[in-house]
């Protein structure tokens, strides 16, 4: 992804389209310019972790098992698809205010959903203590997408969900249904060399 090597600002529509097997003016027969283009990418990314997200509270039997979920989901993510997460975490400010507003308005809603199964697991918490753990433990996360680390994908994985879930005081969830991410068979692996 050329946004992901060079960044936002380096990169023109003539090389976008280009890099899509397109001439640059076909470009704008689909986005209005390239901000358009970031808010696409960022809905996609968003809207995929809020259906997820929405779809655990269904079909999970407590909080705890929800949580683990929305763990495993996000570690999936960021493993799966690492340049689209950092062009997501480093370009967020380049996007028009328009598609800005509506973008954090949606990471908003998805945060309070691991604050609400939080909350829930634990009805003593106060919603700032909640925001904060919930934040932490998606920080986390989203730590590797900071350093080159040599893990292999599935001790990566594991080690990201094993921190996250020890950030929530969760037992955390086999992944189940990876298709990109190949775990290992010994998921009680529990190094923290990942997020170091």
């Amino acid at each position: 992804m050329l946004i992901s090597q060079r960044g936002y600002l380096g990169v023109s529509l003539s090389e976008i389209g280009s890099a899509a097997g397109i001439v640059g003016s076909g470009i704008y027969r689909h986005f209005d310019n390239k901000g358009a283009i970031l808010v696409e990418i960022f809905d996609r990314v968003v809207d995929h972790l809020m259906a997820s997200a929405e779809q655990s509270f269904t079909v999970s039997p407590d909080s705890q098992t929800t949580l683990g979920i929305l763990v495993n989901d996000q570690v999936e993510l960021v493993l799966r698809d690492r340049a689209l997460c950092q062009v997501y975490v480093r370009e967020a400010r380049n996007l028009p205010e328009q598609g800005r507003l509506r973008l954090r308005w949606k990471q908003r809603h998805y945060v309070a959903l691991w604050e609400d199964a939080l909350r829930a697991l634990r009805p003593g918490t106060d919603v700032e203590t909640a925001r904060l753990v919930v934040r932490a433990a998606i920080s986390s996360i989203h730590s590797v997408l900071n350093i080159n680390s040599d893990l292999p994908t599935a001790r990566a994985a594991v080690s990201l969900r094993d921190a996250a879930c020890r950030v929530l005081q969760i037992e955390p969830q086999p992944f189940e249904g990876v298709r990109e991410i190949e775990l290992a068979s010994t998921s009680g692996n529990t190094s923290s060399t990942a997020s170091s």
